[in-house]
């Protein structure tokens, strides 16, 4: 058996790449410049929306460049690349911690920023990737190695995954950026739930979130409760957003306005929207987290859930791709790409639609963000490489491995 990593003959035949999931991409570029430009032109900044478009152009281009970079990254490459990733993605989010962009971290309260002139680098984003290729790594080294799986061995496994986690959770949490470390957590359980840890094992596990969670959601309702997450760390600006989530239409004069007239801007879009470029609400700094509002402004319900329609085919083509791999590094690979990806998506629609509170979590490919986008892209870089990869490739994952 050809063993991974081993010299290849150069592929370059264009029946190679998933034309299915670059289309899709495509459309996305269409639609996330799209929204950019009007979103910029009608918020009542100063910045060009021209030059905002064409910045986020570069990034696309950027982005493809590394996805093809990526596609020549067999399982064998990426196994070795991970732990490296992972190391530098721990040095950036301690660097970030000293060197981030004062005037960014008082406007949004996140240290989350490394400024480079007029280019802006948040290493949280930039890390998710090496976070899954780490915990992918861990979890396909621990089930070679104890391809029984036990209580014992489970928590074990558990151990491990943990031990991934925190580093990263906390280095995120000094940046006092909740919203970025709930995609951690989401992407820590997805690959979790697919690791083959026993039930008897996730089953309370999940009980046990489920009450943290609704715990949670007292807590931050209530008068003692919030004095309680306080102590913890929780800042008053959450506190607002969760106010502003829970009664929209109580303060439109301060925290509450964005989400106020980003539901104002959706719903005036009704069925079909006010038409292409045609907006009239305005909706604060809208490129960003509250982007998806350009597509229900301009197109109404029939455009939002056209976008969401999208997104479902690339997630789609996403798990298609995950069933061509031939081992379980892929498959744990996959499912954090997934989730992260479906994560993002699920939680900014539900807070520009009020159904969420504010997290500042950007929308996949539309909201401004060089660094958003990267992450993504080498996300689908990473699922593109397993279909690209495995077109002349056999695997075995016992015998390939060099642990």
């Amino acid at each position: 058996m050809q063993r991974i990593g081993a010299h290849q003959s150069n592929r370059t035949s264009a029946s190679e790449l998933d034309w299915g999931m670059i289309l899709v991409l495509i459309l996305l570029m269409l639609i996330g410049l799209y929204s950019l430009y009007f979103a910029i032109l009608n918020g009542g900044k100063d910045a060009s929306p021209v030059r905002a478009v064409v910045m986020q152009l570069l990034y696309w281009v950027v982005g493809a460049f590394m996805i093809a970079f990526i596609m020549r990254f067999d399982a064998f490459q990426l196994w070795r690349l991970a732990p490296v990733a992972y190391g530098l993605g721990i040095l950036l989010l301690i660097g970030v911690l000293f060197f981030y962009n004062r005037a960014l971290a008082a406007s949004a309260g996140a240290k989350s920023w490394i400024a480079f002139g007029p280019i802006s680098l948040q290493p949280s984003e930039i890390v998710k990737p090496a976070f899954i290729l780490m915990l992918s790594k861990v979890v396909a080294n621990h089930n070679r190695l104890y391809p029984e799986h036990t209580v014992e061995s489970d928590w074990r496994l558990i151990g491990k995954m943990v031990g991934v986690f925190l580093p990263v959770a906390l280095l995120i949490a000094l940046q006092n950026d909740l919203g970025t470390l709930l995609v951690f957590i989401a992407m820590l359980g997805g690959i979790t739930i697919v690791s083959g840890i026993t039930w008897r094992i996730l089953g309370p596990a999940l009980i046990a979130a489920g009450t943290f969670g609704a715990t949670m959601l007292f807590l931050v309702t209530s008068a003692i409760g919030r004095t309680i997450l306080g102590f913890f760390g929780f800042q008053a600006y959450q506190f607002a957003r969760i106010d502003a989530w829970l009664h929209p239409g109580q303060d439109t004069s301060d925290t509450g306005y964005q989400t106020y007239q980003n539901l104002k801007a959706i719903g005036s879009g009704q069925l079909f929207g006010s038409g292409f470029g045609n907006m009239r609400v305005f909706v604060p700094v809208r490129e960003s987290d509250m982007i998806f509002s350009v597509m229900g402004e301009s197109f109404g319900f029939v455009g939002g859930a056209f976008l969401i329609a999208v997104y479902f085919l690339l997630l789609y083509l996403m798990i298609k791709a995950t069933f061509k791999a031939r081992n379980s590094f892929y498959a744990y690979i996959a499912t954090g790409v997934v989730v992260m990806v479906l994560f993002h998506v699920f939680e900014n629609v539900g807070m520009n639609i009020g159904l969420l509170p504010l997290t500042g979590i950007p929308l996949p490919f539309i909201s401004q963000g060089g660094s958003s986008l990267l992450s993504n892209m080498i996300g689908v870089g990473l699922i593109m490489s397993m279909s690209y990869q495995q077109q002349s490739r056999t695997f075995n994952e016992s015998n390939d491995f060099s642990l």
